[in-house]
């Protein structure tokens, strides 16, 4: 028996790069796909949005002289990499995938709408939904907790490299404590930054729920789906 019927899973494109410091690394993009695959063929209505991180962040070449929008748009371009990316291992395990794009550019991918994407999860069909919001100044979980909202998903998970959310960086602090659950006005009033502000109140006004785990181990994608209590629930 499967948990969620359609769900939007938030990865992020650091956590592609695996061993490398930038890029794809090409074992770690087929430890992902599997995973999927293997959820997608329990039944599972699967709907991703992946960020672009490990190619180029809109914040970090503002920094270095680019002009906002113009950094976010690389931002955005950099998403469609990682998508066809994750699209092309998803059909190497024998599952199906499409990669629909924020802005027009067929035929690298079909332009998003709602009803296209809702119309291909409901064909067995993992949607990938790549070029964040295709607006600049919004962020990638933004855009994932965007597209779960539209694509009727039951829950947003965010697949990152630790098990859930702590009340420090795990990685920084080993005396830092993990939530199992956690509100999300708690999240404002401890100060967590799980995600954007945008993304927190765009779930919280929505009542889209949203899990934590880590995707980095293997196994655990399955066994949220099939009902055992991994990572940490924000509602």
């Amino acid at each position: 028996m499967i948990k969620y019927k359609r769900i939007l899973l938030k990865l992020s494109g650091e956590s592609l790069t695996g061993s490398q410091k930038s890029g794809i690394d090409e074992v770690r993009l087929m430890e992902y796909a599997e995973q999927i695959s293997e959820v997608s063929l329990l039944g599972v209505q699967t709907g991703i949005v992946i960020g672009g991180g490990n190619i180029f962040r809109g914040l970090t070449g503002t920094l270095n002289g680019f002009d906002r929008v113009t950094g976010d748009q690389m931002g955005m371009l950099a998403t469609v990499i990682n998508s066809l990316a994750l699209s092309s291992a998803l059909k190497k395990t024998g599952a199906k995938a499409k990669v629909f794009t924020s802005i027009r550019m067929e035929p690298v991918g079909e332009y998003y709408s709602k009803e296209k994407a809702i119309d291909a999860l409901n064909n067995g069909e993992i949607a990938i939904i790549a070029g964040g919001t295709g607006n600049p100044y919004f962020t990638t979980d933004t855009a994932s907790a965007l597209r779960a909202i539209e694509t009727e998903a039951e829950i947003m998970l965010k697949g990152t490299r630790v098990n859930g959310v702590y009340t420090a960086d795990p990685e920084k602090d080993p005396e830092a404590e993990k939530f199992d659950e956690i509100t999300f006005d708690e999240v404002y009033q401890k100060d967590l930054r799980i995600m954007d502000l945008t993304a927190t109140t765009l779930c919280k006004e929505n009542k889209l729920p949203v899990l934590v785990f880590n995707m980095d181990k293997k196994g655990s994608f399955k066994k949220i789906m099939t009902g055992e209590s991994l990572g940490t629930l924000i509602y």
